[in-house]
């Protein structure tokens, strides 16, 4: 029986995309896990795979199509011995095609074939085999495939049989585009307003709608509030020209935002309390520290996480955010690569900016607005006038996660750390 291939939600915030490439034409053969096509999200160009094995027998959208919903039909898959002619499916227990004859099982992997059953499964072969793998019981799945089949996306993510699902938090796409799409008459009374002035109209692509809709969700919803610090940097400053020339042969260079990666990752560690997201009706206290690092890009920002950024090198860390930061302004992030994390970085201090403040990225609890390093007048411990480079930090902060002791002791743990940097080697 022919099946309709959908056009994926390859993010969570994902409505619709552009299907930017097929990498297939009517008539090819396909197999399960192949590359068919690559679709353009809000936040990145991704490629999708076949569920299936098959011959595609229908393109339904044309490369460079925008604007295509979720759950619209994009091509048609043929099964061995179906027929162009054959009707497309119109149930959503559609069977699964070409489904292993002999795999091993574990409970909720087989499909029910007994009036006794609760329920069929119907799950793509890939998705059976890692089910076997990882001890993932299909029978707790909700596929996010074609009518409802469970794919290879929906097994990775699930727990393994026995244990406890990990709790989602769900968002309303509808509730977060509200907020950024104004009535028509007041798009109106806008553009009456410039009517004898000369503009031109910039129309909103996916990902900055994407950053209007959570930006203004942020503000509305998030009780914030900021502290603020000034921080010495002579000491990170002169033992950080150290450690470049030493590495300099190598062709390793860390930056300022390097160290304070770091020196945010041991301070969630330092203040575990705080190294927390807010989840609805409930508080994740997270273990390790994975820190997101704002990465301006042409149209918008990314903010790709560095997992487990306590436990990374100077020279890793450095490594890893290069290599986010460069594939976030191709827009080739995968969606796991940034999204997560408990706490955010944005460096404006390179645009000379000396301090901002920055909105928190839900869930994350908190972000550190980072400003530019000046040489300006100070007062030294023997209290004599002198002369240092100060870099001033805003610390937001969701009054929800966090109150403000705990701030301020997670914030003056960064401070310590970046003005005592050879510590963060230890």
């Amino acid at each position: 029986m022919p099946v309709e291939i959908l056009m994926p939600a390859l993010s969570p915030t994902m409505e619709e995309g552009t299907l930017a490439k097929w990498l297939v034409r009517a008539g090819d053969s396909v197999t399960s896990g192949d590359v068919i096509a690559e679709i353009e999200t809000d936040k990145a160009t991704m490629e999708f795979e076949a569920v299936d094995d098959g011959t595609i027998s229908q393109i339904l959208i044309a490369a460079g199509t925008a604007g295509v919903a979720v759950n619209t039909p994009i091509a048609v898959l043929l099964a061995d011995g179906d027929s162009a002619e054959s009707s497309a499916p119109t149930v959503p227990d559609a069977p699964p095609l070409n489904a292993p004859p002999s795999a091993p099982t574990v409970p909720g992997t087989q499909d029910a074939a007994t009036p006794s059953s609760a329920k069929r499964i119907f799950a793509s072969p890939l998705a059976r085999r890692i089910a076997v793998q990882k001890g993932v019981d299909l029978g707790q799945i909700v596929g996010s495939g074609p009518h409802g089949r469970i794919v290879r996306a929906d097994v990775e993510g699930a727990a393994p049989a026995g244990r406890a699902p990990e709790t989602k938090i769900s968002r309303s796409p509808a509730g977060q585009d509200s907020a950024v799409q104004p009535q028509a008459s007041e798009v109106g009374d806008i553009a009456a307003l410039y009517a004898k002035r000369d503009y031109t109209e910039i129309q909103l692509d996916g990902m900055r709608r994407t950053i209007a809709a959570r930006l203004t969700q942020a503000k509305q919803t998030i009780p914030h509030f900021y502290l603020r610090r000034d921080i010495r940097l002579d000491a990170l400053l002169s033992f950080r020209t150290e450690i470049n020339r030493q590495l300099e042969k190598r062709g390793i260079r860390l930056s300022v935002n390097d160290f304070i990666i770091k020196a945010c990752a041991l301070a969630l560690q330092q203040v575990p309390a705080a190294n927390a997201v807010w989840a609805g009706d409930r508080i994740l206290q997270l273990t390790p520290s994975d820190v997101a690092v704002a990465v301006a890009i042409d149209g918008g920002l990314f903010t790709p996480v560095l997992q487990d950024a306590h436990q990374k090198s100077l020279t890793a860390l450095s490594a890893e955010i290069k290599d986010l930061a460069a594939r976030a302004r191709d827009r080739k992030l995968a969606p796991h690569e940034y999204q997560g994390g408990s706490f955010a970085i944005s460096n404006l201090g390179m645009f000379g900016v000396k301090n901002f403040d920055a909105v928190i990225n839900p869930p994350h609890g908190a972000i550190l607005a980072v400003g530019a390093g000046i040489r300006q007048p100070v007062v030294t411990a023997q209290d004599e006038l002198g002369i240092a480079t100060v870099m001033s930090v805003t610390l937001s902060v969701d009054h929800r996660v966090i109150d403000g002791a705990l701030a301020a002791e997670l914030l003056s743990a960064i401070v310590e750390n970046l003005e005592h940097p050879i510590a963060m080697l230890v």
